[in-house]
């Protein structure tokens, strides 16, 4: 088994909806497609029985190449909280937890997102190089939730994804 450590990544949305719109964007498969990890003309697979113990499963085909992404939940609390699991297997054995929490306020509703990144250290690694490592996996992370929260938020919003470039 190789050395991890954990990196916390926290993101704030706000949603013109709400709150249990929100939810059901994280837990309906038909919505679940058309943004999480995947869009509705590549996806392959789209499973989601949001409940705890209950499992959740993405596989989405680009380049020739399926990926797949799958989890557990962990708590359901429709419609203000969700924390699951997240794993690509071919990736990786390792597993993220990631919680969402969804508070209604005046505009609609306010989703805290938190994701624990499980970050594989290289052998005879420093102090800096892990800090250094805990803030690119951050980065990257976020840049590709970043993406997928501006579909997240036009799906809600609007009732549809208008995809770039496509």
């Amino acid at each position: 088994m190789k050395n991890t450590s954990i990196t916390t990544l926290t993101m704030k949305r706000q949603f013109a909806v709400p709150a249990e719109k929100v939810f059901d964007a994280w837990t309906n498969v038909e919505m679940i497609k058309k943004w999480m990890f995947t869009m509705e003309h590549t996806n392959k697979v789209a499973v989601s029985d949001p409940r705890v113990g209950g499992t959740w499963e993405i596989v989405d085909h680009r380049g020739g190449k399926d990926y797949r992404a799958i989890g557990e939940y962990k708590v359901v609390e429709p419609p203000t909280k969700l924390v699951f699991t997240f794993s690509m297997p071919q990736f990786s054995e390792l597993e993220d937890d990631i919680t969402v929490e969804i508070q209604p306020d005046e505009s609609g509703c306010e989703m805290t997102f938190t994701q624990e990144i499980t970050v594989i250290h290289e052998e005879g690694w420093t102090k800096e190089d892990i800090e250094k490592a805990h803030e690119e996996w951050k980065k990257e992370t976020e840049q590709g939730w970043h993406y997928m929260f501006l579909g997240l938020k036009e799906l809600v919003e609007t009732g549809k994804i208008t995809y770039p470039s496509l």
